[in-house]
Order: C-alpha cells, then structure tokens, then sequence
C-alpha cells in the first residue's frame, strides 16, 4: 500500500513555507514576502520532484541570537540532575513513537529511502532515547589509590557546553538524535544544522522536542535549530562558544571543519567517507553472504556511509557467486519509495545520478565489465529524473575508481586467492568505517578480527556492513574521521573529564616524594 504524500505533510502540519531559525519552538524570524526566494532552502522530493516547503535560511541576525540563547540554557541546563535530563529524553522518544509512522514517512519522501528504511531511522531515534535514559544514571568516574597518606583520588564527568551538530542528507534526522540524545543527558545543549537537502524532517523533529522541553519547563534553548547552506556550518565551526562540533558528511567537508575547530582548540566528532569491503570466502554461507551483500549495496540507493561498494570473492567461488548476484538484482523492484513492495527508490538530486553515471564510466574505461543492466531511469514513475538502476561492475584489479566513494548502488567485485591478500584489499582505501567476511571458519573470522586484520572502526562476521545498533561505538578510522557516537562509552565526548584529589589528613605531602621546607 502507498502513503499518500499529501496526508504525511497534512498530518505533521508542514506548511508551504517554514522558519529555518528555531529556538525551542520560537521562530526567530518572521517569514519574507512569498515572492523572495533567495532567502530559502528548497525541500524538493526525489521521489516525484515535488516542491515540499520551502526553508527559511538562517541569517547572521538569528544566529547571533540562538547562539546566545543556547549559551544561556546550558547554564541552567547543566545544573538539572542528570536522571531527570534522561526523563525529558525519555518522554521525547515517547513523543516520537506517536508520530514513527508519518515522520518515517516524511524521511522516505523528502530523503528517497525505502518506507521501511524510513520507518527503521525514526525507531533507531526511539532505540538511542532509551539507551540515553539509562545512561543519565551511568555517568561513572574512576576512583584511584594515591601515593601519598590519607589522600583520595578520583576523576568526575561535568557538561561541556553547547554542542553543534552537523548532519548529511542521507540520515535526515536519526544521526542528529544520536548526538542530541546523549549530548542531552550529559548535560549540554544542542545546536542543529541539517542538511540544506532535508530541512523540513528537521522542523519536525524540533517542533517535537520544543513541546517536551516546554512542558517540562525546561529553557528552549536546550534545543536549537538553524537551517542553512555551509555559511551557517562554518559558523558553527569557528564560534569559540561551542566547544565540539559533531559533523557527519564528505570527507571535504569534515576537513574544512576540522582545520577551523582546530585552529580554537575545540573538539570534534567526525563521521565522514566510507568505501565499505565484504570478503568472501570459500566457507562462507552463499545463501547467508547474499542477502547481506544486496541489502549493504542496494540499501538506502547506495547512500550510507556504510554501503558496501567492494566484494572481494574468492577465485573458487568468484563465478558461482556473480552468478547468484546477477540474479537477486534482477529480483529487485525500484521506484517510489513509500510503496512497500519497492526494495529500492531514487538518489536525492539529479547531481548525484551524475555521479553515478560518471563513476560507471570511469570504471569501465579502467578495465571494469558491468554484469547487470544499468543507467538511468526514465518514464511513468520515474518523473524526478533521480532513479538509476543498481549494478555490479566486475573489477580485475582496485583502480582508481574503486578506491573513491561514489554515493551511489554500485558494486564492484574483485577477485583474490589469499586471504592475507583479500585483507590488503581491504584496507588499501583511503576509508575505514565498515567491513565485514562472510566465513563459518573459525580460524579465517579471527584472522578478520585481529590486529592484522581490518583497519576499520565496525568489523562484522556473517552479517553485512549496514546496519549497526545504537548500543556499539559507531564509526571509523583514516578518512572517516576517527570520530565515535551512539553507544559504548561514545558519551565522555559530550563532557568534560576532572581529576580530583582530596586531603583528608593533617599535613600537606607532595607526590614523587619532593620536600618543600621552609
């Protein structure tokens, strides 16, 4: 059954045109002349091309003032017991379990996910509310011995500050609720920038959590909304009133972020590229690996950051394998995406169908032999110009092409004869956020697994490399950015850690036995 976009933006109450600058639930501007379009992000469904709202963009005028406002809550907002910033979190995932069906629906429309995967990202901001309830009464510090006599030693987490959060297009709201959720129970603020192609899931979300912090009489700066193009994120970035910047996006863009917040000494969280590896080995499950395999490359069109984008077979089940591949692609249904029997909608914009194009290219004109029917996809349904097919490109050796991230359902094979070699393959990408080996051989998963094994921050046995809960540390290492979230102890991010000693005795030791006489 299809969802009616006209009842998704009737029953979340989306206008034609929204405020972009939110404090709480304030608007912090009022709306332009219809006829000024300069001033507005444009919210336009992959899906069908249609216009949802149109945004207002951020100015320097609202900036200045939520920065402040944010600034001012985290004053009071720290100062709450921890316990109950978990309760005003806990009655937000409450909140969002009475509206999954329609803002999931929303994600699917404005995003082009499937309605499942949709559906999937509003229940993970539900999963990481209640992992953060827990986590309010969890904020454990470390007793130590001291050296010296009746002394004690311990160390405590205190809130760090405002936090900014910076998010991508393909997880329109999920990944801004990971970082909210816990930045939130640790006793900080949080300052939204969404992604200038997803803006209108934004406004809902804040709408949503505006209400909780409202009812609970809580300051509404807690949550801050600012919509934008990259003026506003390179604000964030170089404010010195924000001591971390949480930015997930391309690995371009996380530099330019890194090198700004660098240069103040603040803090960042950085979820950037990933060029996601499967091994596939002769003991593996084929039935198993399969399904794996088509969900990490044809989920969410090819646009996570953990899509799988390389399967290196082994060269005794390479045609066997291919063969299997070829067939459950040609299985797949693609189109509008809040049709449930679509296992697969658009890319977000006509931008990223280029991409695709030029990247298949590319792979054949460096030896590449595509294996499955390909291109874009034209006539009754497919208006937007944004539905490509998904397709499997044998490889006869890691090209240049195979090393870059293309946001895209492309699946490259390779081949390999030593699992040693299979992990040079591995690795020799300038990512390293997702991997994963299909194998029910014990000695090849510890192999995987150790030290000289994957380099990536998520290495799986048997299981795909989409598809990470939210109670792991989430991400990865060289050009993903080293940064963590969600689960584990991802939350000392958010806090500032303080070493404390106390003198309980009569005299005044000095540590390494140093005497000061006088």
């Amino acid at each position: 059954m299809k969802i009616s976009p006209d009842d998704i933006l009737k029953q979340l109450g989306i206008e034609d045109r929204l405020p972009g600058a939110w404090v709480g639930g304030r608007a912090l501007e009022a709306l332009p002349d219809p006829s000024d379009t300069d001033n507005f992000l444009r919210s336009v469904s992959p899906v069908d091309g249609r216009l949802l709202a149109r945004v207002q963009a951020t100015s320097l005028t609202a900036y200045t003032e939520a920065v402040d406002e944010a600034c001012q809550a985290f004053d009071v907002w720290k100062k709450v017991p921890a316990p109950k910033r978990g309760e005003v979190v806990r009655q937000f995932g409450d909140a969002l379990r009475g509206i999954k069906n329609h803002l999931g629906a929303l994600v699917s429309y404005e995003m082009g996910k499937s309605l499942q995967e949709g559906l999937g990202e509003v229940q993970e901001m539900i999963d990481i509310c209640d992992y953060a309830v827990g986590l309010s009464r969890q904020l454990y510090g470390l007793t130590m011995p001291s050296e010296r006599p009746h002394h004690r030693m311990y160390e405590q987490w205190h809130p760090l500050g405002p936090v900014g959060i910076i998010t991508a297009f393909n997880f329109p709201v999920a990944v801004w609720a990971w970082n909210a959720a816990i930045a939130w129970v640790c006793g900080d603020v949080c300052i939204w920038k969404p992604s200038e192609k997803t803006p209108v899931s934004a406004v809902v979300c804040q709408k949503l959590i505006a209400r909780i912090l409202e009812q609970n009489g809580m300051p509404p700066g807690v949550s801050v909304l600012l919509a934008g193009g990259p003026d506003v994120g390179n604000r964030l970035a170089q404010d010195r009133r924000i001591p971390l910047i949480s930015a997930t996006g391309s690995v371009r863009m996380g530099r330019s972020v890194a090198e700004v917040v660098s240069r103040r000494l603040g803090r960042t969280i950085l979820e950037l590229g990933g060029n996601n590896a499967i091994i596939l080995t002769p003991h593996a499950r084929l039935e198993l690996a399969v399904k794996g395999v088509v969900f990490g490359a044809v989920g969410t069109a090819g646009q996570r950051c953990t899509t799988t984008r390389r399967l290196i077979v082994h060269k005794s089940i390479y045609d066997k394998v291919a063969d299997v591949l070829v067939k459950a692609y040609a299985q797949l249904r693609i189109g509008n995406p809040l049709d449930e029997t679509n296992h697969m909608g658009p890319l977000i914009d006509v931008q990223a169908v280029a991409a695709y194009e030029k990247a298949l290219e590319a792979a054949v004109a460096q030896g590449g032999q595509i294996l499955t029917p390909h291109g874009r996809l034209t006539g009754p349904g497919y208006e937007s110009g944004c539905y490509v097919r998904p397709v499997i490109v044998a490889m006869p050796a890691q090209t240049e092409i195979v090393r870059e991230e293309t946001f895209a359902p492309i699946l490259y094979l390779l081949q390999y004869e030593t699992l040693p070699e299979a992990l040079q393959l591995l690795r020799d990408v300038p990512q390293g956020l997702s991997s994963a080996i299909f194998t029910d051989n014990l000695q090849e998963a510890e192999y995987f697994l150790s030290v000289e094994g994957s380099d990536c921050g998520i290495a799986n046995v048997n299981i795909g490399t989409s598809g990470a809960e939210i109670g792991g540390a989430f991400g990865g290492e060289k050009d993903t950015g080293g940064g963590r979230e969600s689960g584990s102890d991802s939350w000392k991010q958010y806090m500032r850690r303080q070493t404390n000693t106390i003198n309980f005795g009569t005299s005044i030791p000095l540590a390494q036995g140093i005497r000061f006489d006088f």
